[in-house]
């Protein structure tokens, strides 16, 4: 069998081991070229599957307009901020990043930063540099027992949070997003943002920066602090509006800041590096060793699994979804799931507006979000332009199908089963399907008729009134196109007086012949579906 080839580039420097690991995936063919112009980028990205980059290359419009076969974007640090988010969904590409994993470098960076401007280490080492010697000159404050206030107490705020506190200062935390147990097992007092302005003798940042929090700091923010708070920004630029920063490190109201983060980068003009109160670094929070090791390691094996249709562990704009809770069964029932799909969208007649999901037995009791999106994978595929795990529920918006989920836990005809029923004034349809051990997906459930068989091959979904003769129909029909039964199911229903025939044949059937079976006498449908 044919390998299907993916091709990817890479814009940012990452450590040789990534670069090694993706060289030796069969299926890969990587193309390294760091720090590539971007008018570069925009002509090599055309018959890209993959693009990797850290902050280097700007993932606008214009670049996933221009990459058309893209399927993955790969941040290879923790922001997003350079990457149309929004676009990339809709179109269907997955975008994924690699949180926690500069975590530590990022932490001991903004207190490397603190204990440099509260000691005034580099003027120091300046001054040492020219031979001089004044020890008064650079008398600091010690950071015992004062008040630290860290805005956003995520993977990189919680680890600031525990080394402060280490220092025994008292750490008081805003994030509204976080859980109070969060805070209590770090140690922080929550508070919300104007008690962490008004209180803090050290102010520290770690927030992502999005529209809620670009400019989050400015004039009037700054203003509201204690006089001679020290500001460390190792998050985002422009969480702190810069030139009110200026302003206020001028008065000294602010009396020192260490800044590794910036509006523009490389900052044009700097006109902090005539401050001596400030340290600055040019974004160096995910720059060591260790950090860089951990984050090519986890793009080099989720990367190939996001270009495979697999599940990765850090999808930025689809859930996050525990699929190895369940284990092999899940996996399976998610393959079950698009194939359900993809039987409903040959099989309807009409356009549903409502869907209704059940998740029953012991699957209710889990994670289900990649059951609904692989069904409505499988159900707009053929229908909508590029679906997939990503923009599954944005493009069933767009169809005008209202989506419910129903967990049914006390089922117990099977261990578990999906069961999904789409409506349309007065209209519906069903279809189901069960995972047997092993395992082995099987369909249970189509037109309210039940089976159980096998969801693989071409199949013949043939619906009749009850009469006799029309088996024998059916099969001369099919021996005079040489068309070879591999499988015949049948299913009745006693309230509606009719049956249904699931036929799996050994090939496609042409127009001409799927006509020739329309005509025959009491068979009221017949539909071809391809699994």
């Amino acid at each position: 069998m044919r390998l299907t080839m993916y091709r990817v580039l890479i814009t940012g420097a990452l450590h040789p081991s990534a670069i090694e690991m993706l060289e030796r995936e069969p299926d890969i063919e990587v193309d390294y070229r760091p720090d590539l112009p971007m008018a570069e980028v925009l002509e090599c990205i055309v018959p890209c599957h993959g693009l990797v980059t850290r902050s280097e290359t700007d993932v606008t419009r214009e670049l996933i307009e221009r990459a058309t076969s893209l399927k993955v974007i790969a941040r290879a640090a923790v922001g997003i901020a350079n990457i149309d988010v929004e676009y990339a969904t809709e179109k269907g590409i997955l975008v994924m990043n690699t949180p926690g994993k500069n975590t530590n470098s990022a932490a001991e960076l903004a207190l490397g930063l603190l204990l440099a401007v509260a000691r005034k280490v580099t003027t120091a080492h300046a001054s040492m540099r020219q031979g001089l010697w004044d020890r008064h000159r650079f008398t600091g404050s010690e950071l015992m027992g004062k008040t630290i206030g860290i805005v956003g107490l995520g993977n990189v705020g919680h680890r600031m949070a525990r080394f402060c506190r280490g220092l025994e200062m008292r750490v008081l935390a805003c994030d509204p997003y976080i859980p109070d147990e969060v805070f209590e097992r770090n140690r922080a007092i929550k508070a919300d943002l104007d008690t962490v302005l008004a209180e803090s003798d050290v102010i520290s940042l770690h927030v992502p920066k999005n529209r809620e929090t670009t400019g989050m700091l400015g004039a009037a923010e700054i203003a509201r602090m204690k006089p001679g708070v020290l500001l460390i920004n190792t998050a985002r630029g422009g969480i702190v509006t810069e030139e009110a920063l200026y302003e206020a490190l001028r008065s000294g109201h602010v009396a020192a800041a260490g800044i590794d983060t910036w509006e523009t980068e490389p900052p044009p003009d700097n006109p902090f590096r005539d401050m001596p109160q400030v340290v600055m670094t040019p974004h160096i929070g995910a720059s060591t060793d260790e950090a860089q090791l951990r984050v090519a390691e986890t793009i080099a094996a989720q990367l190939p699994r996001a270009l495979r249709g697999e599940v990765v562990d850090y999808p930025v704009n689809m859930p996050r979804i525990r699929i190895l809770e369940g284990g092999d069964v899940m996996t399976a029932y998610t393959v079950l799931a698009e194939k359900l799909g993809s039987f409903a969208a040959q099989f309807l007649d009409f356009e549903p507006k409502r869907l209704e999901i059940f998740y029953r037995g012991s699957i209710a009791r889990l994670d289900c979000t990649l059951l609904r999106l692989a069904f409505l994978k499988g159900f707009l595929a053929g229908k909508l332009e590029y679906v997939s795990y990503v923009n599954a529920d944005l493009r069933a918006q767009t169809a005008g199908l209202n989506v419910y989920e129903t967990p049914d836990p006390g089922f117990t005809n099977y261990e578990s089963a999906i069961k999904c029923r789409f409506e349309l004034d007065g209209q519906d349809f069903v279809v189901g399907g069960v995972v047997f051990s092993g395992p082995h997906t099987r369909i249970s459930l189509i037109d309210d008729f039940p089976f159980e068989v096998e969801a693989e091959g071409t199949y013949l979904a043939i619906r009749s009134k009850d009469r006799l003769g029309v088996v024998s129909s059916i099969a001369s029909v099919l021996d005079a196109h040489r068309i070879q039964i591999r499988q015949f199911d049948f299913s009745h229903s006693k309230a509606r007086k009719r049956s249904m025939f699931l036929i799996r044949v050994g090939k496609p059937l042409d127009k001409v012949t799927l006509a020739e079976l329309r005509s025959q006498p009491h068979i009221t449908l017949v539909r071809q579906i391809a699994l």
